[in-house]
């Protein structure tokens, strides 16, 4: 008779409770240890702790008791003396440690991934709110009343709510029709084409705004043409000023560099229609127009929200370029301005719950509308797509519609060059004399050189890191069997729709001076911080970028190695990962080209001259007024568009269509 064998210390508990339990654990750690909560966190973190003790401790109290006992004196002397730094390394080690102890690597690494969302995603934020609701040391709603209630405050909320909204209409009229158009006809050259359309994302609208006025201000270029040739007499009355007070400008260039968010959205959601609506609809008499509106469009509607959501986002929550238009009664100026100073105050902070409240309410209201899928609608076509070969006359009108928005939207980098490149540029058409010294001064000057070298170190760095959770992420939501993987995705997800600007209002309460993170703020040496805001912000983008291949990659063949004796560590790097490495490498060349251009994160962390990444140089440099500042500024944004044109390009070559699934909110 075979004796059974005696039970382990984890024997009476199933692995779903110890994964709740230290779920659980994890959010009080994260709540306890990166909150400026005093004996509230102590208390928070040992019942984190405790939790943790339960889980993996044996059933015996004291073995618990030995566990969280020492947990909690640590504790409670980390919320005295506020040791944040401790506080937060402790947390992403003991969630991660006790999870794996509780017995599964998916359960470790997926809380290691909440717990670091937790602590530099959801916990910042709540600090800038919670900052806002302070007032001597107690809790108090006045500053949000009073935000509310000062007109000036109100209409600058409504002129960014404006400004967004006009931004993302007019981008999706800009975007959709010629997604409709390749994706249901057939034409020469629409390959180049679609992949043109994308240059407008390698330069950040802020650095447009640069050569906007040069070429649509009163005396720019285009009245000068205007003049030359007769239209326009300068002598009778003034040229008309085509930017006006500057919000039709911040919308043009807004929706000219975010339309190809939402054109690949349109594609991918126009890819997977089945055309059986389409054909049906065609056979009961109903025309081109009245199909695309009563069928295409209405199924389209959830992709178009994905990246509306986004372009929504961006445009609410932008500052560069209203600063360079001169636009700047809006939130995020205010906001900026605020934060820009060595000490800020409840006001501000109350600021920031009003954008987030407002962004936050019209997302849901959004989501309710239009971001659900029809009844009945299916994701794979019955019957196949049908693409309509365009005849001689209608090819040239699809290039002439190509044409007229590639070249509205490349107007603006045409701009950035020709300033880049001007030696003398007053009162004509065209820069009069041509030199490339800015470019070379730009990798000459210290200060622009280090700006460079800063950005590709916070880039750099920060790629490893989404790399390393990222690509975790993405292997625990395709392939992996834990109860919560729509959870994990949609925790992975959040960074897109929380503002940048947001985001960054709460690294500064995290390292306001007096605090523990204070060396690491950015009025003194911002590069972890800054670090951590890009990791934060561009993770969706290897989670999407690496699912997407585990996507197409099918199972059997890591079925096979584990059935021939293969570790679940040797079957990921000797079969997974070569067949999604053009996914890995698409995803990582895409996150550090988008977080070496960063804009709201960087102009707000990084207050210091040796420490600017290269778009706070160039807003420096932009608003300076100093002699041929604006040349340098653009030289700045040539090599940066040279820089992410040529990552896009890559990131679109390996991963194709699916470019679009990185862009989706």
């Amino acid at each position: 008779m075979v004796t059974p064998a005696r039970p382990t210390a984890h024997a009476g508990r199933s692995p779903r409770l110890r994964s709740v339990l230290g779920l659980t654990a994890s959010a009080l750690l994260a709540v306890g240890l990166t909150g400026h909560w005093g004996w509230a966190g102590a208390v928070a973190v040992g019942a984190g702790c405790l939790l943790l003790g339960v889980a993996i401790a044996p059933r015996r109290l004291p073995a618990r008791v030995c566990l969280a006992a020492p947990a909690l004196l640590v504790a409670a002397y980390l919320a005295r003396a506020n040791e944040a730094a401790g506080q937060t390394l402790a947390c992403l080690a003991l969630a991660a440690f006790g999870a794996s102890l509780a017995g599964a690597f998916s359960t470790a690494a997926a809380e290691l991934i909440a717990a670091f969302l937790l602590a530099f995603l959801v916990a910042p934020v709540f600090l800038a709110i919670g900052s806002g609701f302070r007032e001597a040391g107690q809790w108090s709603a006045y500053w949000c009343a009073a935000a509310l209630a000062d007109p000036v405050n109100l209409r600058c909320l409504a002129n960014s709510l404006l400004l967004a909204c006009a931004t993302t209409l007019a981008s999706m009229l800009i975007a959709i029709p010629p997604a409709v158009l390749r994706a249901r006809t057939r034409f020469f050259g629409q390959g180049v084409l679609g992949a043109v359309l994308l240059a407008p994302m390698i330069l950040p609208p802020f650095v447009g705004a640069l050569s906007m006025r040069r070429l649509f201000s009163q005396f720019g270029s285009l009245n000068l043409l205007l003049a030359k040739i007769g239209l326009l007499d300068f002598s009778s009355s003034l040229p008309p000023d085509y930017l006006g007070a500057g919000f039709a400008g911040v919308v043009a260039l807004q929706s000219l560099h975010l339309f190809p968010i939402l054109y690949l959205n349109a594609s991918a959601a126009l890819a997977n229609i089945d055309p059986a609506y389409s054909q049906a609809a065609r056979n009961l008499g109903a025309g081109p127009l009245r199909t695309f509106f009563r069928i295409t469009l209405p199924l389209m509607r959830p992709g178009l929200f994905a990246g509306g959501t986004i372009v929504f986002i961006w445009s609410l929550t932008d500052i560069g370029t209203p600063l360079i238009m001169g636009y700047q009664a809006l939130v995020p100026v205010t906001i900026f301005k605020e934060l820009a100073k060595s000490e800020t105050t409840p006001a501000v902070y109350s600021l920031v719950f009003v954008m987030l409240s407002a962004s936050v309410t019209l997302y849901v209201l959004g989501k309710f509308l239009f971001g659900r899928g029809l009844a009945g609608e299916t994701s794979k076509a019955s019957v196949a797509g049908e693409q309509r070969k365009l005849t001689a006359a209608g090819t040239a009108g699809a290039w002439v519609m190509f044409g007229v928005i590639i070249l509205a939207a490349l107007l603006p980098h045409v701009g950035v060059v020709l300033t880049a490149i001007s030696a003398k540029w007053v009162n004509t058409v065209l820069p009069s004399d041509y030199t490339l010294r800015h470019l070379a001064f730009v990798v000459q000057r210290p200060e622009t050189a280090r700006s460079i070298l800063n950005s590709l170190r916070y880039a750099s760095s920060s790629t490893a890191v989404d790399l390393l959770l990222g690509c975790l992420a993405a292997w625990l939501i395709v392939r992996g069997r834990m109860r919560g993987r729509s959870l994990l995705d949609a925790l992975a997800m959040l960074p897109l729709a929380v503002p940048g600007l947001i985001l960054a209002a709460g690294y500064v309460a995290m390292t306001a001076p007096g605090t523990a993170l204070q060396s690491i703020g950015p009025a003194v040496n911002p590069f972890i911080i800054l670090v951590i805001a890009y990791s934060v912000r561009r993770l969706p983008f290897v989670v999407r970028g690496v699912s997407s291949g585990l996507q197409q990659v099918g199972v059997s063949l890591e079925e096979a190695a584990r059935n021939l004796g293969a570790s679940p560590a040797r079957t990921a790097a000797r079969i997974t990962a070569p067949l999604i490495m053009a996914n890995i490498i698409a995803a990582a060349v895409l996150t550090f080209a988008f977080a070496v251009l960063e804009v709201s994160d960087s102009l707000i962390l990084a207050q210091t001259q040796q420490f600017y990444p290269i778009t706070k140089e160039i807003y420096t440099q932009a608003t300076s007024g100093n002699t041929d500042a604006a040349n340098i500024a653009a030289a700045l944004g040539v090599y940066g568009m040279a820089f992410l044109g040529g990552t896009l390009a890559v990131a679109a070559a390996l991963l194709g269509k699916r470019l679009g699934a990185i862009f989706r909110a």
